[in-house]
């Protein structure tokens, strides 16, 4: 009878946690339908934490909802570009005609027709790098939005981003609202905010944030009595280190973090 009625009371927390680990699970898959999925995980917590009277979290919640729309457009956009593959088509065609061009001018010689011959075996290791290096794109020909790493300029920027942000909320939480914990709400939603805009982005070192939030939050929530939103943000923890794992294996090659 009590889990029963502890059901009836917080369903729409469940709700809200259940569809939260779906959208975790599609964005480690860099699938674009957790952007849908996560705005009505986002309309679900608005509610939850306006009773929690965690309000910066609430606005958090607001803040998703409109990146969600962003994120959802880029990735549908793609990187705006088209896959170099007619370029690559047009490579191997060029190469296909020299080398019958320098075949029929070495006719008649054994060690000429010997070195060609070696030149033609080589052929398919080469196309196979080519191919190798040619982005993922879509069936309309444009290329994916790619995972990069975290350049240094933009990650300087968003730190102070970050920092603004979080005096600002502090500041605001404590002299307007009655916030129980003012500097960990600001905290979790400052560092939340540059996380969400990273994942827009598909940049990779998103994941680092999303392991700190996701911790510092689960702890945070056990104190509030949220032991749904807990298991969640713990299940989010784990599954952040699964992201992060999944999504090394597509960063291109050439981008480094360090690279401005």
């Amino acid at each position: 009878m009590a889990v029963s009625v502890w059901l009836s009371n917080n369903y729409i927390e469940i709700f809200g946690a259940v569809t939260g680990i779906i959208y975790v699970f599609l964005e480690i898959r860099q699938t674009i339908w957790l952007w849908p999925v996560g705005i009505i995980t986002s309309a679900v917590y608005i509610w939850v934490f306006f009773t929690g009277k965690f309000y910066a979290d609430m606005s958090l919640q607001g803040y998703y909802l409109v990146i969600s729309c962003l994120g959802w457009y880029w990735w549908a956009k793609g990187s705006g570009l088209r896959a170099p593959a007619s370029t690559e088509v047009s490579a191997g065609k060029a190469g296909h005609t020299a080398s019958s061009e320098a075949l029929a001018k070495e006719e008649g010689t054994g060690q000429k027709e010997e070195k060609e011959i070696e030149e033609r075996s080589d052929e398919p290791e080469r196309s196979g790098a080519r191919r190798s290096q040619i982005p993922r794109q879509r069936k309309g020909g444009k290329k994916e939005l790619e995972v990069t790493r975290l350049r240094l300029k933009t990650g300087i920027i968003l730190a102070i981003v970050f920092v603004l942000l979080y005096v600002i909320m502090w500041l605001v939480l404590t002299r307007l609202t009655d916030s129980p914990v003012p500097a960990r709400d600001s905290f979790i939603t400052s560092l939340s905010i540059v996380a969400t805009w990273m994942l827009a982005r598909k940049i990779y070192e998103h994941w680092f944030l999303w392991i700190v939030v996701n911790f510092v939050s689960a702890v945070l929530f056990l104190t509030r009595g949220l032991y749904p939103t807990v298991i969640l943000y713990i299940v989010y923890g784990i599954m952040s280190f699964a992201g992060l794992a999944a999504w090394k294996k597509t960063i291109r090659n050439d981008l480094s973090i360090g690279e401005k």
